[in-house]
């Protein structure tokens, strides 16, 4: 949907964390990505909700979920709509490529849309709230009436200046997503490492590998304080103490307080990897 007067729709996927309520509120078509528990599938946001997600994925003995892209299909349902409603130009902006499937297929849907010298994709080579930082950026520049071109060549300075940066409480899910090695997650485990990940370049890395999580927070928040930051949102995977955490952030960094940065919680993009407990945050750098 294009808010009155946007003549640049802005379209992306629910790797972002955008729920679809959400989307709505900002002007912004959410293309669910697709969630399966075993022999059952779902459009994340759409057919199950958070909660039920996270229910699912931490029930004693549950399987491991699988994610898939959107149909290009979907994706040209979402084109053929922004252009009906009165866009003279689409921005499509996805989860990584090398994280999912789900840029390839908006990829087809353009490359073969009516519109396709008008349907711009962007691959924000990241995920999750930081994902969603840079579809709200694009947003915000399109309601202020920018052309696609302008704000393309803000997103393309944005990107590489995009982080999530995320400690995990356990490896026990990284270990079941087939990310780390049985071996590595038993010693980790019992050394009761709490590694700190970025997603650089579309592909999860770690940043350090402190040893209890009173260990991680601090490391953690010299990664963050590292440089000066333009936005900021808290993250986190079901980790109840997360309002305290934004408290100690904010009071130890009163630049980040100005920004009053919310909290977006992880979904089925990183939520399988990641595990419950998580804590972080998506910025954008100065």
């Amino acid at each position: 949907m294009t808010k009155a007067g946007t003549k640049v729709a802005i379209i992306s996927d629910s790797a972002s964390d955008i729920s679809p309520e959400l989307g709505k509120e900002l002007g912004v078509v959410i293309v669910p990505i697709i969630v399966s528990f075993e022999q059952e599938s779902f459009k994340v946001g759409e057919e199950i909700s958070m909660d039920e997600f996270w229910r699912r994925l931490t029930a004693p003995g549950a399987a491991f979920p699988k994610t898939a892209a959107p149909s290009s299909a979907a994706f040209t349902a979402a084109y053929d709509r922004a252009f009906s409603e009165g866009a003279a130009e689409v921005i499509s902006i996805h989860v990584a490529s090398k994280l999912s499937a789900t840029y390839r297929s908006a990829e087809m849907a353009a490359s073969s849309h009516p519109q396709a010298k008008n349907i711009h994709l962007v691959d924000t080579a990241t995920a999750s709230a930081a994902q969603g930082l840079l579809v709200k950026r694009a947003q915000r520049g399109a309601a202020a009436g920018k052309s696609a071109a302008e704000i393309l060549a803000d997103l393309q300075s944005a990107i590489p200046r995009t982080h999530v940066i995320f400690f995990l409480d356990t490896l026990d899910y990284l270990k079941a997503g087939g990310r780390i090695s049985p071996a590595r997650a038993a010693i980790g485990g019992l050394l009761s490492v709490k590694p700190i990940i970025d997603i650089v370049d579309g592909e999860v890395v770690t940043l350090d590998r402190p040893r209890t999580a009173s260990k991680a927070k601090e490391r953690f928040m010299e990664l963050v304080g590292a440089s000066p930051i333009e936005e900021l949102t808290m993250l986190h995977s079901e980790a109840p103490d997360i309002e305290a955490f934004r408290t100690e952030l904010c009071t130890r960094f009163p630049a980040i307080a100005a920004l009053k940065p919310g909290i977006v919680r992880a979904g089925a993009a990183i939520g399988p990897h990641t595990g419950p407990k998580g804590l972080g945050v998506a910025l954008i750098r100065s």
